[in-house]
């Protein structure tokens, strides 16, 4: 994990990029196509979106703009929860490629466990995986006891969970079932929406090792063994969160950092959301 090209290896043996751009909240339009084009032209090679996000269009026009070659890039969407069932998940998974101008995914995931929904979904990803559709598959937002549910049917186990994960909420119970079980945790929101750029504590480790705040949260992601898919479209934002390749956080400092946990969520609950 040295470089922005760094990858892990998922449970199928597809390698993914530690590090991405998110573009939750960026609205089609050039600032998006921008923000695409010059993450892919300083070496980001994973890019993030979801249907509901509605922004896929302009993510394939930065994607076809970056001039890079399609087969150098890690690509993910995500199922929207009205789109749950089998038919209308192919369907949907088919409506993203076309927004996208791409003819596959690296990775397709369930956005939100909706009860008695998200197994049906789970076997149109299977049928696309098997199919040679999509490089890799998994979920969001999926607790501990969602993955227990959706595994006990499944053929194929997700190859990774995209929870929300920062320093005010650890998520350790989901980070260790999914360790146990080959599954990639992946970062949503690891910035907490900004809510801990003045943290003191995160402020004393930044200025130790000549870093921003919102590095040192990235870096501890990392450390943890969590991919992290930061949100920008500002080209020196973009830059600066993709520079935590070049230090390392002690124990100490991780230990630190792990203990600002309060269970706290900027999100919705995956066991209490009803959209």
């Amino acid at each position: 994990m040295n470089n922005l090209q760094s990858t892990t290896t998922l449970n199928n043996g597809v390698k993914m990029p530690w590090f991405g751009l998110g573009v939750f909240k960026v609205e089609e339009g050039p600032e998006l196509v921008n923000a695409v084009k010059t993450a892919i032209q300083h070496g980001y090679r994973s890019i993030d979106t979801a249907a509901i996000y509605e922004n896929e269009e302009g993510v394939g026009q930065g994607i076809k703009e970056s001039g890079i070659a399609r087969e150098d890039l890690f690509v993910t969407s995500k199922v929207w929860n009205a789109d749950l069932g089998y038919e209308s998940t192919l369907a949907a998974y088919q409506t993203s490629l076309d927004k996208l101008s791409l003819e596959y995914l690296d990775l397709y995931l369930i956005h939100w466990p909706v009860e008695g929904k998200y197994k049906e979904a789970w076997r149109a990803l299977e049928t696309l995986y098997k199919e040679g559709r999509v490089r890799a598959i998994g979920v969001s937002n999926f607790q501990v006891h969602h993955l227990e549910d959706l595994m006990k049917g499944a053929e194929i186990k997700p190859m990774v969970n995209q929870v929300e994960y920062h320093p005010r909420l650890t998520q350790k119970d989901v980070q260790s079932f999914c360790r146990e079980q080959g599954i990639q945790m992946e970062a949503w929101s690891p910035l907490m929406q900004g809510q801990l750029l003045y943290n003191e504590v995160l402020a004393a480790i930044a200025a130790k090792y000549n870093k921003s705040v919102a590095q040192i949260i990235l870096r501890w992601d990392l450390q943890n063994g969590v991919v992290t898919i930061p949100k920008s479209t500002k080209e020196h934002r973009i830059i600066e969160n993709a520079q935590v390749f070049d230090f390392e956080l002690t124990q100490e400092d991780m230990h630190q950092i792990n203990e600002l946990n309060q269970n706290h969520r900027v999100g919705p609950d995956p066991d209490n959301f009803d959209f």
